[in-house]
């Protein structure tokens, strides 16, 4: 439930804020009329994200294994692209995106239009929406489907709703930007774990080379597909299902924090790896330059000290 929980508290939280602040532009602008059109495009977002979401559960029943495994792995792929563009997207944008999006509402009040104030409550919360399904699809995939990790979600995303109401009326207060960014760095690495599960569907549809393919290495000894050194490339990188059971809790906790799974392939895990280096690297790289600019700007005297000295 941990990893599927975070999940839906940081999109549920995020969206909350936007809303509002939309909601709060409004009422400050006199025009509470709009707020109900407003909330019908916000309720068309959820709508349509919870329609892509039931899609995808119950329309793969129907389909063949192989087909099961290539959408399930494109599919979590995607994931992992959204999610590695919205982590950059809040990072460079949080600063202006009040202002961004009251500019958009009052873009949308001087149309008069409206479909103008529908549609940006519409699209200011499909984007978290659709992010936050295909996500979380993903993860309750490679859960096997289990409940819990659905209950986690539900849960997030109701304490966002709630934290984000007494945000908003002032109840209670927050450090957005280090929650944002202590959460960020969370997603990277459950986005890491998602990626290699995707892969891993990819593998076993045959689309991708691996142990399920005639290019898997052969233990001489055994018989079976080799692990270790000897199965590299396209073989097993480590199985330690002896020591922890795929179906424990230690499997699962490792598995929703870290992406990790008792069995994994060369492919799995190079490409988590890779993700981590790069994607955490440049994370971490522009968390720290951000930490800097405040300190820089606060060491440049400002022209009244400059006179005065």
């Amino acid at each position: 439930m941990f990893a599927t929980f975070l999940i839906g508290l940081r999109e549920g939280l995020e969206a909350a804020l936007v809303v509002g602040i939309l909601v709060a532009y409004l009422v400050r602008s006199g025009r509470r009329d709009v707020v109900p059109r407003m909330l019908i495009g916000v309720g068309l977002a959820i709508a349509l994200a919870v329609g892509i979401g039931a899609i995808m559960t119950f329309g793969a029943y129907t389909l063949s294994f192989e087909a099961q495994e290539i959408i399930g792995g494109g599919l979590s792929l995607l994931a992992v692209a959204m999610v590695t563009w919205m982590v950059f997207w809040m990072q460079k944008t949080a600063r202006s995106m009040r202002s961004d999006l009251e500019r958009s509402a009052e873009r949308a009040l001087l149309t008069g239009s409206l479909w103008s104030i529908v549609a940006i409550g519409f699209v200011s919360v499909a984007r978290e929406g659709i992010e936050t399904t295909l996500l979380l699809w993903s993860m309750v995939r490679s859960f096997g489907d289990a409940p819990q990790a659905l209950l986690g979600a539900v849960i997030g995303i109701l304490t966002a709703i709630v934290l984000g109401w007494l945000l908003q009326r002032g109840f209670v207060r927050l450090d957005l930007r280090r929650f944002f960014t202590w959460t960020a760095g969370v997603l990277v690495v459950v986005a890491a774990g998602v990626l290699a599960y995707g892969l891993h569907d990819l593998q076993e549809a045959g689309v991708l080379p691996g142990p399920f393919s005639a290019l898997a290495p052969i233990d001489q000894a055994t018989g079976l597909v080799a692990t270790g050194l000897s199965g590299f490339p396209f073989g097993y990188a480590f199985d330690v299902s002896a020591a922890i059971p795929p179906g424990g809790a230690l499997a699962a906790i490792l598995q929703a924090t870290l992406g990790f799974t008792p069995q994994m392939t060369w492919v799995q895990v190079v490409a988590w790896a890779l993700y981590l280096l790069i994607v955490g690297g440049i994370y971490l790289r522009r968390v720290r330059q951000g930490a800097r600019r405040p300190r820089a700007a606060a060491a440049v005297p400002s022209p009244s000290q400059q006179g005065a000295s």
